[in-house]
């Protein structure tokens, strides 16, 4: 009887086991889930998608449902595709105090907002090997300023913003000395030498316009993610870090150590406070400021050569710590604005702290202790609960519009929802496989959109059709319309997707600008019109004023070009209607192709080694005759006594223009 017994309950608890399991692979997906993200042939998505690229450094835009891609914005990476950093006039937007940067590291989007409210003008994004932060308008999903910023390193923590985006904010992962000096590197030098930065980067609210307001100097450790306070917390941000313990090397075992890191409080309106007062320090940097003006289609750079900074060590009431196991990552705010989520990578829980209780600690100085001169609030006085057991390497979370939270969990590689207001988990779902970030549209904001949550996964397998070493990165997005989350869809990405943002399409579609008004171009280089093109020669530089129409370029014969002229084509597009550009490409350039928008003039810079004759066409198809866009540029030899002439047959053509 005994035995039996035994058996019985080792059944029930199999079958109790089996019941708690997340699903299989096969199971996740329902029978109705094809039809909640069909969008038919001709019809529009529900959502823009913005993701992140990484480690391609520019930013996809998908639809969804459906997950079809839209578009890639070339962002932080020259593209090839359409001539981004390869053309005269976007080169600029990729300088910095150490020359022209190729690529960068892209993990963290932000749509701006208005009352915490997505409002579709603007969209943010940061670069994370060599820091800068870029702005792109949606009008046109053109990039259309990067700031560098000085004293940092790693910017990871970036480009969150505060509600009514007062301000982009970009906090330092790599401690480093103050402007880069050289250091011996250990642990000693580190303490003493190294430091952490947050740039409060101010945003022109008219025109987007970004300049960086104040820094503020942190004790050396690395800032991992910040969000900003909302609601009643509006003024405040925080900011999750890792390797307080100020080690200099392995820090897999080093710089976890300590049960707990911090979560940073920076009350940004006392920062205010304390530089209208004028207790600021000017500190003597370097950085570039690019930026692409809209009627000239060219960006222009602007070293700055000063910032202002704020030091909480000197200044002590504007900047607090909050102990958070352990090794935080994430670090979300509720749309309440009143409850701030740490998700430590190597806890066993998710801590949740309340904004209300952080105030009152502050007021009743409830603190541990310090940290280099900076106040450590007692976690019990911060803390509004915890949630239990929730799963293992929790990592990044998000909110919806019911009071729920979803976190991921790198480990157990699942989503987790959980009750905000009980610390309750009320659901989990597998993910295929290792999500990292995962994001609810406007889950960010005081008004969530909901009705989906997307996983960004780190690793694919079997999900798609295999492709050799490398796979296609993944998402995968799941309804969370009922009590139960649902998934709908495995779409791949272009990699590696991080952070990304959505927003409801009607924000932002209507908006859209479909050409550029040609007579509002004000480019240098512009021709108006065919009766306009020329060719300048000014010493060994040559400028072809250049137009592109259905269906020829004009001039599309040129002659008396020379070995080592340095060849500049001004191309204008003429055509006045939406999607269609033109192309234009010249055997042998080393830089890439241009591809011109209607109105829009572009610079294509052309050094020819050999004498010649030099086909160019246009490379985006147009029209019927596509194929006969095309034209001749002879070279000759150096010296050579061969007339500047263009025309369409240069035995009828204009003679070009030599300016000595």
């Amino acid at each position: 009887m005994k035995r039996l017994s035994l058996i019985l309950l080792s059944l029930g608890a199999l079958v109790t086991v089996q019941s708690c399991k997340m699903k299989t692979t096969e199971s996740a997906v329902s029978g109705d889930a094809a039809s909640k993200v069909y969008v038919a042939p001709g019809k529009h998505d529900e959502l823009y998608n913005f993701v992140s690229g990484g480690f391609n450094g520019q930013v996809s835009v998908y639809g969804i449902p459906s997950g079809r891609l839209l578009k890639v914005i070339p962002v932080f990476s020259l593209n090839p595709e359409n001539g981004y950093g390869y053309s005269e006039e976007t080169k600029p937007m990729l300088q910095t105090t150490h020359g022209h940067i190729p690529w960068d590291d892209q993990h963290h989007l932000a749509l701006s907002q208005t009352n915490g409210e997505q409002d579709g003008r603007w969209l943010f994004a940061n670069a994370n090997n060599t820091p800068r932060v870029a702005r792109i308008d949606l009008k046109t999903f053109k990039t259309m300023e990067i700031i560098e910023l000085p004293n940092s390193a790693g910017n990871h923590s970036s480009p969150f913003l505060t509600e009514n985006t007062e301000y982009v904010i970009a906090g330092t992962r790599f401690a480093v000395p103050i402007n880069n000096e050289e250091s011996a590197i250990n642990d000693q030098t580190f303490k003493e030498k190294f430091k952490s930065t947050v740039s409060f980067i101010g945003i022109d609210q008219n025109t987007g316009h970004m300049g960086v307001s104040f820094q503020v100097i942190l004790p050396g450790m690395d800032l991992d993610l910040s969000r900003a306070g909302k609601g009643p917390s509006h003024g405040w941000f925080f900011f999750s870090t890792y390797n307080t313990e100020q080690a200099s090397t392995l820090l897999e075992v080093n710089a976890s150590q300590k049960d707990k890191d911090y979560i940073v409080a920076i009350n940004w309106k006392k920062a205010e406070e304390y530089i209208k007062a004028g207790k600021g320090k000017k500190m003597p940097t370097e950085y570039y400021h690019n930026v692409l003006n809209e009627e000239t289609h060219t960006a222009t750079s602007e070293v700055i050569r000063e910032v202002l900074t704020l030091d909480p060590a000197e200044l002590k009431d504007f900047v607090y710590l909050i102990p958070c196991p352990k090794s935080p990552h994430g670090c979300d705010v509720d749309p309440s604005g009143q409850y701030i989520v740490g998700s430590g990578k190597l806890a066993a829980l998710i801590p949740v702290f309340s904004f209300d209780k952080i105030t009152k600690a502050i007021a009743d100085r409830s603190f541990e202790g310090e940290y280099h001169g900076l106040p450590v609030i007692k976690y019990e006085a911060a803390l509004h609960g915890e949630v239990k057991k929730p799963g293992l390497g929790p990592l990044h979370t998000e909110f919806d519009d019911k009071g729920n939270a979803y976190t991921s969990f790198f480990v157990s590689s699942e989503i987790v929802k959980w009750s905000v207001k009980d610390l309750k988990v009320l659901d989990r779902v597998p993910t295929y496989y290792s999500i990292g970030h995962l994001m609810v549209p406007g889950g960010d904001t005081r008004k969530p959109y909901g009705k989906y949550v997307i996983a960004y996964n780190k690793i694919t397998k079997d999900r798609y059709l295999p492709t050799g070493p490398e796979l296609a990165q993944s998402a995968q997005l799941y309804s969370i319309e009922g009590e139960k989350m649902q998934l709908l869809l495995d779409y791949p990405t272009i990699g590696e997707p991080h952070y990304a943002q959505a927003i409801p399409a009607e924000k932002i579609k209507e908006q859209s600008v479909k050409f550029y008004d040609i007579n509002k171009n004000k480019h240098p280089f512009v021709s108006m019109g065919e009766k306009q093109t020329k060719v300048v020669r000014q010493g060994n530089t040559v400028h072809v004023y250049m137009t592109a129409i259905r269906s020829h370029l004009t001039p599309d014969i040129i002659e008396g070009i020379q070995v080592g002229d340095e060849v500049l084509f001004h191309v204008t597009n003429l055509e006045q209607d939406w999607d269609i550009p033109h192309g234009f490409a010249i055997k042998h350039a080393e830089n890439a192709e241009l591809l011109i928008m209607p109105g829009e003039t572009s610079t294509l810079k052309f050094i020819p080694k050999k004498a010649g004759v030099y086909p160019f066409y246009c490379t985006d198809f147009c029209s019927a005759l596509h194929q006969e866009m095309q034209g001749y540029m002879r070279v000759s030899p150096k010296g050579s006594s061969v007339p500047l002439r263009w025309g369409a047959d240069t035995t009828k053509g204009a003679a070009g223009v030599a300016i000595n």
